[in-house]
């Protein structure tokens, strides 16, 4: 089975609020689907936290070294075109496009052989996995009834992120924590996300560490981002001092730029997100890493129905997982595909049994977020 064409879907119309200044314009293209396309008419699906112009920009560069492959090596085929692009970056935008490829060509070999992914990444050690619901702060008044919405759906745990907590008082984000776990009791977890990858982020190892003891007595289940994204001393630091679990990496690409963080024990969590990391292979390897290193993976899922396919097949496969994240309200996770994710009266979310990732893109929401009928 031999790979014919790779095609770019760029979504956007409805793109979601970042948490960043400013806002974010809904006609932002901020996630681009990817299609492989194979000789025998199966096609991969992919997805990629970029730009439609990164994206194509990429495989520009990519198509040479896919067409004529084959479509059932994802890994190899991945590793090739990496190590055939290096002098574009080692990371970033091309590092982002190969990630949605990586995921098609998956999705791709699953539908050839008529298996789940979560299979083919090497077994299920469970079938159904914790979604926490992602939402922003807000003003506690409107952070109270984010919260209940989202207890209302049935999660289980909970992840704040981002403005205005760390950007205005420590009063201010110790009101926050208070009122989440006032609203929601004690049986829920929470997370607490500060957002340290935001532009010209100020806080260092000293304020992380007085935010940690604050949120242990709030019982907050981890603390993300607390530090700019490249602070390995600081996170070091951080974590040997703090009485909840310490996560970062979402913005971080190829297991290279992961392996000081487990290797050096700086955090309790890793967040690679399969979208722009490199794609379920490279996840993998960062996986099994982790854990023999005593960390945990816990994907970043700020991107799309695609995105948390792939996560629940990885985190299947691996032996220790607990979490995967969930966007909630968002119409490219909630209306892209068919049918929808459910959470079940646990407020589980069950891994994926059909062939490849195991959903199916739904024609008319890809129409309306591409201006393009399928």
């Amino acid at each position: 089975m031999k790979i014919v064409e790779v095609r770019s879907i760029p979504l956007g119309g409805v793109t979601q609020d970042t948490g960043w200044p400013g806002g974010t314009d809904p006609n932002e293209q901020m996630n681009t689907l990817i299609e492989v396309v194979s000789d025998a008419g199966l096609i991969g699906i992919g997805s990629c936290f970029s730009t439609g112009a990164l994206v194509e920009a990429g495989l520009q560069i990519l198509r040479p070294h896919l067409i004529g492959e084959t479509g059932l090596e994802p890994e190899r085929v991945s590793e090739k075109l990496r190590q055939s692009t290096f002098w574009f970056g080692r990371g970033g935008a091309v590092e982002h496009a190969i990630s949605g490829v990586d995921i098609a060509l998956w999705d791709l070999l699953g539908k050839a052989l008529n298996q789940p992914v979560s299979r083919l990444l090497g077994g299920n050690y469970r079938d159904r996995i914790k979604p926490y619901a992602s939402i922003l702060f807000d003003d506690p008044p409107i952070l109270r009834e984010k919260l209940l919405a989202q207890t209302a759906r049935g999660f289980k745990a909970i992840k704040m992120g981002w403005r205005p907590f760390g950007r205005v008082s420590r009063k201010l984000d110790e009101l926050l924590v208070k009122t989440a776990r006032e609203t929601v009791g004690d049986d829920v977890e929470l997370m607490v996300d500060a957002g340290g990858s935001e532009q010209f982020w100020p806080h260092n190892a000293r304020w992380a560490i007085e935010t940690a003891k604050m949120l242990g007595d709030y019982g907050v289940t981890w603390f993300e981002e607390a530090l700019r994204p490249d602070d390995l001393e600081g996170f070091r630091e951080l974590k040997l001092q703090s009485p909840v679990l310490i996560a970062t990496g979402e913005v971080l690409t190829r297991r290279q730029s992961f392996q000081p963080f487990i290797t050096q024990r700086a955090v309790d969590l890793i967040q690679p997100d399969v979208t722009k990391c490199g794609g379920l292979s490279e996840m993998r390897k960062l996986g099994w890493l982790a854990y023999d290193h005593g960390i945990e993976l816990v994907p970043h899922g700020w991107n799309t129905a695609i995105g948390v396919a792939a996560d629940l097949a990885l985190t299947a496969a691996l032996p220790v997982a607990r979490w995967v994240e969930y966007q909630t309200g968002v119409p490219y996770i909630e209306d892209l595909i068919e049918p929808k994710f459910q959470l079940d009266a646990q407020g589980m979310l069950c891994v994926p049994t059909g062939p490849g990732l195991g959903i199916q893109l739904n024609p008319d929401a890809v129409a309306r977020f591409s201006g393009r009928r399928r």
